[in-house]
């Protein structure tokens, strides 16, 4: 359990609630450009919503119908009906979360705040370390991550654009998911072997995370369990990790791992980027709100960022940078730093002296 173990996992979800306080100090967000992206996040969750309500809506007026010629009122199968359908889309399916999601890519809002925030965070850090040796503090993350280009670049090879691919790369990880989802939960109402189905997806699905003795222990209280909430819960765990994955999308974008690299990026922070994604996966379900949280967690992920990877160094650099930053060099002293003072990793840990484009030589508008 190196990569997910439980200090990692609350580590996680201490950098979540200090990104968060980090990110509402950050005057940029309070804007006038971003109050009018907040009142359309609003705007885009009450789309959201009424996309959702739409198939429910329909049987409801299908059963009114029906009403009319066979005697619901005694009968409890219509909202057998309307309930299923209800925990479908939105615990099994996670439609509205998908939805959600997929504004990133239409937009490029969240890759706004993500810069915005993460040079907040390199002028925070200097702030807070103004009286300290320049030798000994880290390397800023903003100003050559800033040079990397994103897949809002207009063209690649072969006059493709970039969102598209992107697109239909989105289209097939979400659509293979949904398949899965609804495969299982179809096989778990199968006589005999149905009540093992969920429990043996759960060990499947931790053995490689947790270990094979913790997945056990999971399996076993699988089987105790209602179906209900250990679909939710298997969905809480593959949602939150979805979550994780858009939100640094920005990142991602710019410095641009393989298939397998970013397999094994995520694999060594596990734990911690667990721990970060659950949290604000629960209040991104918000209905109405929830797109503006989903705004402020991708705010926080400019901080996460900064304590579980290495400053990127200029694009003509970025190959022997992807090779070296795989694995987390640093996180066993980072898991071990005391709760109060997780700041100290940028110093102890990471004694580069910083470019000349550090911002603390940036006049303090850029900021404002």
């Amino acid at each position: 359990m190196s990569n997910f173990d439980p200090n990692a996992i609350l580590r996680g979800a201490q950098l979540t609630l200090v990104g968060v306080h980090r990110a509402l100090q950050n005057p940029d967000l309070f804007t006038s450009r971003h109050y009018r992206q907040a009142a359309l996040a609003v705007a885009a969750g009450i789309i959201i919503r009424l996309i959702v309500a739409i198939p429910i809506i329909g049987v409801r007026v299908l059963l009114w119908v029906l009403s009319f010629f066979v005697d619901t009122q005694q009968a409890q199968w219509d909202d057998t009906i309307l309930n299923g359908m209800h925990f479908v889309e939105n615990s099994v399916l996670q439609v509205p979360f998908i939805l959600m999601t997929l504004m990133g890519y239409l937009t490029p809002t969240l890759d706004q705040i993500f810069m915005d925030s993460l040079r907040w965070v390199d002028h925070t850090y200097v702030q807070k370390h103004k009286t300290d040796d320049p030798a000994d503090l880290r390397a800023m993350y903003y100003p050559n991550l800033q040079m990397y280009s994103s897949h809002n670049s207009p063209k690649s090879e072969g006059g493709q654009k970039p969102l598209r691919r992107a697109l239909m790369a989105y289209a097939k990880r979400y659509g293979r998911k949904a398949a899965i989802s609804l495969a299982v939960l179809a096989l778990s109402y199968l006589p005999y072997v149905g009540r093992f189905v969920l429990p043996a997806a759960s060990f499947y699905t931790f053995s490689e995370a947790v270990g094979p003795q913790p997945a056990l222990v999971i399996f076993g209280t699988s089987l105790l369990l209602p179906k209900r909430y250990i679909i939710t819960f298997l969905q809480s765990y593959f949602s939150s990790r979805s979550l994780m994955r858009e939100l640094l999308e920005p990142y991602f974008a710019r410095v641009k791992y393989s298939k397998e690299e970013k397999k094994i990026w995520f694999k060594d922070r596990a734990g911690v980027l667990f721990g970060f994604g659950l949290g604000f996966f629960v209040f991104v379900k918000i209905p109405l709100v929830g797109v503006m949280i989903y705004g402020l967690a991708e705010a926080s992920t400019a901080y996460l960022i900064t304590k579980i990877t290495d400053p990127p160094p200029p694009p003509a650099e970025a190959e022997h940078f992807k090779e070296e930053s795989l694995r987390w060099k640093n996180k066993h002293e980072f898991l071990s730093l005391p709760w109060e003072n997780m700041d100290a990793y940028n110093i102890s840990l990471h004694r580069k002296k910083a470019p000349e484009s550090d911002v603390r030589q940036t006049p303090r508008k850029q900021f404002s």
